[in-house]
């Protein structure tokens, strides 16, 4: 005689769509996602309120900071990039990670977003952090993994793209 055992008897979710895990693993990004969002967005608007940051020189300025990791550097030629106007990188900077927060937490094209973020940590980790020893001193390469799973997988649930791909859904489906 053969009997066989049921291994999936863990409760259904409260909303009759799938059980708890399904409910998880389609909420799974969402923490990241609000945690990269409002961290972006508190260091663009920090940058923009600090008046110190956004000058070429001077205690705490954007030009000192690019002047003190350029030896020490991965890439120093994009520090010396930076370097060609300090101040206006700094504004890019910030407003590039207004964006990019802004983004994210909304979830407006948010696998872009998130590729933008990737994209400020990895310049910061080749510049400003890639002294740190060990390397895992440094926050920029934690940042740039953590953005990874947004670019693959965007915002799924609670975002403007996701509204967005039900109505395009609906509108093909004639509603």
């Amino acid at each position: 005689m053969t009997h066989s055992m049921r291994t999936d008897t863990h409760p259904p979710s409260l909303d009759g769509g799938g059980d708890w895990r399904d409910t998880a693993t389609r909420y799974a990004l969402l923490p990241l996602r609000v945690f990269l969002g409002v961290t972006f967005i508190y260091a663009g608007l920090d940058k923009l309120t600090d008046s110190a940051f956004v000058k070429d020189s001077g205690a705490g300025s954007i030009g000192d900071t690019m002047r003190a990791v350029r030896d020490s550097s991965a890439i120093p030629a994009l520090v010396d990039f930076a370097l060609k106007s300090p101040s206006g990188f700094g504004y890019a900077m910030a407003f590039g990670e207004l964006a990019v927060g802004i983004g994210t937490l909304l979830g407006v094209l948010a696998r872009l977003a998130a590729l933008g973020g990737a994209l400020i940590s990895l310049s910061l980790w080749l510049t400003v952090s890639w002294a740190s020893d060990p390397y895992y001193y440094g926050n920029d390469l934690p940042y740039l993994m953590a953005w990874l799973p947004l670019v693959l997988a965007g915002a799924p649930v609670l975002s403007v793209d996701a509204a967005w791909r039900t109505r395009k859904r609906q509108r093909a489906s004639g509603y």
